[in-house]
């Protein structure tokens, strides 16, 4: 059948294999992402996996913790993943329009969202899922993330830094899918470590920034209670708490401990400080998802 065809460039058909029982399997995501990178590579074109996907690769050798965590795997009813998200730069525009082009990716047509979000978005030859393309800052976000500089510091995602933060400057629909990423992201990469959670580029950043810095410390705190009273909490979030043994669980908690304490150590600027007079008392964050159209504020509602 016909795929979304009035808002491509051209038209696409969906056709599954039929022993995919209409589910796309994790590992054709993963495949097709990465090879996606290094084709990119081999022509001139910076591209790096952001999202929850891009955590899953950077996160390989844990997935068995992910499996823990229940995110891992195709289940009978819904698939893992529904498309892939990778940012570029700016001055890449065009290239990537002719690198997604020569693969026979249909380009979804430009609309006043997509321009203004600095967003470009392909759908697969055979319709089986979309891939979303960012330039130079994550604009489609409660607190806007800046990449540019930062892509080539990682490969083929953007660093664990930038992953972890692209998750907490979430402030509307946290959902149980993030808070999972966040934990396999924290079991599996060490603190201060060059290509692991630069905790001293995080405090920086927030240290000028409150909004940001409310919206990422609130959450930090609440993924650390959950992970304290995990045996309350796991089960609202389908996590089996005797999946997570105590040593997991001290690990994610040292982690995200020392992480509050570099960012709480950070001298703030004279803005950050005036803005924080004010607080919550006026909306501190960009507003992207509404609760009426994610269906409330997340994982952290059943966490007061």
């Amino acid at each position: 059948m016909s795929f979304m065809n009035w808002m491509l460039d051209r038209e696409i058909k969906r056709e599954l294999p039929l022993e995919w029982n209409d589910l796309i399997p994790t590992e054709v995501f993963m495949r097709e992402a990465v090879d996606l990178v290094e084709k990119a590579k081999s022509e001139g074109v910076v591209l790096r996996l952001v999202g929850g996907l891009g955590i899953a690769i950077k996160c390989k050798s844990n997935r068995d913790f992910g499996a823990k965590l229940g995110r891992v795997g195709t289940g009978t009813t819904q698939q893992e993943y529904s498309d892939i998200d990778l940012v570029s730069y700016k001055r890449h525009r065009d290239q990537v329009k002719s690198f997604f082009g020569g693969l026979s990716y249909a380009k979804r047509r430009a609309t006043l969202s997509s321009a203004a979000s600095e967003r470009q978005i392909y759908y697969h030859p055979k319709g089986w899922f979309s891939v979303d393309v960012f330039f130079d800052k994550l604009m489609v976000a409660n607190h806007p993330i800046d990449f540019v500089g930062r892509l080539e510091l990682d490969y083929p995602t953007i660093t664990a830094t930038d992953a972890l933060l692209e998750k907490i400057q979430m402030w509307e629909a946290f959902s149980a899918k993030d808070l999972k990423d966040c934990l396999l992201l924290l079991k599996s990469c060490r603190i201060d470590e060059e290509k692991g959670i630069a905790s001293n580029h995080i405090a920086k950043l927030l240290s000028s920034d409150w909004g940001f810095w409310y919206t990422a410390t609130t959450n930090l705190n609440k993924i650390l209670r959950f992970v304290s009273e995990l045996d309350r909490f796991g089960p609202d979030a389908g996590i089996d708490p005797a999946q997570v043994t105590s040593v997991d669980r001290t690990e994610l908690s040292t982690k995200i401990e020392a992480l509050l304490k570099t960012i709480s150590d950070e001298p703030k600027t004279f803005g950050w400080k005036m803005r924080a007079k004010i607080g919550t008392s006026r909306k501190w964050y960009n507003p992207v998802e509404r609760p009426d159209t994610v269906g409330g504020f997340g994982i952290w509602e059943a966490i007061k």
